[in-house]
């Protein structure tokens, strides 16, 4: 099978196409720029994960802006709009963890599965978040969010996340007269 690179200079060609005029070097060169802006699913699965890895874990805001667009939709009824209010929201809480364990994308949307662990909560959550990629940078996102449970809490019987139930979290009470769930 051809190359793209092969295909774009075939077209160019005086003898692409009986009579036809050969391309301007210009336009032949912007027919390549359109066609290298497109990002197939798992470049754009890739991307998110990159993402989320490097706000979410990392806390490495400057990097993460190349990976979100200033225009950002944000629809999740708990993040303030836009990608100021998710780099916010992130930053202010410092101890939270993500990990993901399944992403699956088409075209330019991207939905992974993951675990939001110390999030200040009596439960880590359990998460589908989709993305909407425009030219390889995130756009736009909705989540769906569950407390994540344990064996005991499970109707089914298994899992929310991963192969095992989280570990039972033991209440703390701080100096300060706060309750936590230690290991959540």
């Amino acid at each position: 099978m051809p190359k793209l690179s092969q295909l774009l200079t075939t077209a160019a060609s005086p003898t692409a196409l009986p009579g036809a005029r050969p391309a301007s070097a210009k336009a032949t060169d912007d027919i390549k720029n359109i066609v290298m802006q497109q990002f197939s699913p798992s470049q754009n699965k890739a991307i998110v994960i990159e993402a989320f890895d490097t706000l979410f874990n990392r806390r490495d805001v400057k990097t993460a802006k190349q990976f979100w667009s200033p225009d950002y939709i944000q629809h999740s009824a708990l993040v303030p709009a836009g990608r100021d209010g998710l780099f916010s929201t992130i930053l202010n809480a410092p101890e939270m963890q993500y990990e993901h364990q399944l992403a699956v994308s088409e075209g330019d949307f991207v939905m992974i599965h993951g675990r939001f662990s110390h999030i200040g909560q009596d439960a880590n959550w359990v998460v589908v978040d989709i993305c909407r990629l425009q030219d390889g940078v995130l756009v736009e996102h909705w989540d769906v969010i569950q407390d994540e449970v344990d064996q005991a809490a499970s109707a089914g019987g298994h899992p929310m996340f991963g192969s095992a139930f989280p570990p039972i979290a033991s209440p703390t009470v701080s100096t300060t007269g706060e309750v936590s769930s230690e290991g959540v």
